[in-house]
């Protein structure tokens, strides 16, 4: 037993040995030579890795002392589980992008990110890029800033301008009763032209809720958060006048809940929600698709009584993040690098003309860095300017289950006529606050 005993102790000596050795290794990888070695983790989109390697490179030539990797996020089976699984490992990179808000609340529950507002240069950041009020949706239920959103698509709601002329119209409707007052007009003209024609209004799958049910309701709510942390404090009103709209419009015979090839395109659907992205494929695929002249944009409807001055939307929006497995010195290197990026507008304008993603910040129609990229794509002012009325998703963990909550409680079930809008947002409420408990 003796000798078993000993044995027993060298053996957790030899692994104490090994764990000291492994942390000690962690803190001296962090430098070699004097040089700070950084892991960036770009998404796995051209644009996006190009820019960060360009910048990168320029960085390094005026900062000897740090070394910047920049590689592509695993997208098999998604880049989410990549980053998980490398966490997991403890190989998880120093930085990354293409986070989103409901993401970052896993990573940050399970203490993986490094709270940004607690290190230097954060708030130098916001105020040189002049982002404040783009960035203040994004502060987490805990006061703390866990992701650094890199672009914001402000969601917007296309319209067949052609169609709403021929319907007596120059201008998209801004409130629901007059939106419901245009597609009788469309009914009574276009039997088999439909308000919104969209398969995805009836599925459940959860992020198909930001590019409906989230515009919508942003909007009749001035941008309540709906969720907060772990507390559902969504506003009633503003919800049951949403699934109404939606469940008036249904009565009206102006949803076509099923696929249909290209509806918007085709002139089936007068109404559609787009993001920016949506015009690079049109370049190629629908040419004829001109702005302003047979199709415009618009912020969501709201509800009588709601100024649609006020309309907020979703904001489509990913960020990078700092992984508390770095250093110390890796963290404020890749902070330090950051900051550098954002100091100079021209930097963000270079992001904006290659990727079409805008930048977040609450200037891009009043710096004059971006006045040629305006000029040259106009589809893409609206979207500059509604970047700081745009909503970020819910900051909780379990924010695909939450989100698919309303689709199977409330949403959906108002698309197929299934459930009266009040009891539906009742049946919501009660199932996301049972998943919060």
């Amino acid at each position: 037993m003796k000798r078993k005993m000993l044995g027993l102790l060298a053996l957790v000596l030899v692994l104490s040995s090994m764990l000291a050795a492994c942390g000690s290794k962690k803190q001296s990888a962090t430098t070699a030579d004097g040089v700070t070695t950084i892991e960036f983790w770009a998404a796995a989109n051209p644009t996006q890795q190009a820019f960060w390697e360009k910048m990168a490179k320029a960085y390094e030539q005026t900062n000897s002392k740090v070394k910047i990797n920049v590689s592509v996020i695993k997208e098999s089976p998604s880049s989410e589980a990549s980053i998980q699984a490398a966490i997991a490992g403890g190989s998880a990179p120093t930085i990354s992008e293409n986070i989103n808000r409901g993401f970052a609340a896993q990573l940050a529950n399970s203490k993986a990110l490094v709270p940004l507002d607690t290190l230097s240069g954060f708030n130098d950041i916001v105020t040189t890029r002049n982002m404040k009020n783009t960035i203040e949706p994004w502060k987490f239920a805990d006061g703390h800033q866990y992701v650094l959103p890199i672009y914001s698509n402000a969601m917007l709601f296309g319209w067949r301008l052609d169609l709403l002329k021929e319907l007596g119209y120059n201008e998209p409707p801004k409130t629901y009763s007059e939106a419901l007052e245009v597609n009788k007009k469309l009914k009574a003209k276009y039997p088999d032209k439909y308000f919104w024609a969209k398969a995805d209004l009836a599925d459940p799958t959860a992020w198909k809720r930001w590019f409906d049910f989230f515009m919508l309701y942003n909007a009749a709510s001035g941008g309540n958060k709906f969720i907060e942390g772990n507390k559902f404090v969504g506003d009633e009103k503003a919800g049951v006048e949403t699934l109404k709209f939606i469940d008036d419009l249904r009565k009206d015979k102006g949803i076509l809940a099923q696929n249909v090839q290209d509806p918007f395109e085709t002139g089936t659907s007068l109404f559609i929600d787009l993001g920016p992205w949506t015009f690079t494929n049109w370049a190629e695929k629908f040419p004829d698709m001109k702005y302003n002249q047979n199709y415009t944009l618009s912020m969501p409807p709201v509800p009588d009584g709601v100024d649609p001055k006020d309309s907020k939307t979703f904001a489509d929006t990913k960020g990078l993040v700092i992984y508390a497995s770095a250093t110390k010195e890796q963290q404020q290197a890749a902070m330090d690098f950051v900051k550098w990026v954002y100091s100079d507008a021209k930097n963000d304008a270079q992001w904006f003309d290659e990727t079409k993603l805008p930048p977040a910040r609450d200037d891009l129609t009043t710096n004059e860095s971006f006045k040629a990229i305006l000029d040259k794509n106009p589809e893409l002012k609206p979207y500059a300017e509604n970047v700081p009325n745009a909503v970020p998703p819910i900051d909780n963990p379990k924010y695909n289950d939450l989100q698919t909550f309303i689709g199977q409680e409330a949403w959906n079930k108002v698309v197929r006529g299934e459930i009266d809008p009040a009891a539906g947002w009742a049946n919501m409420k009660k199932a996301i606050e049972g998943e919060l408990q």
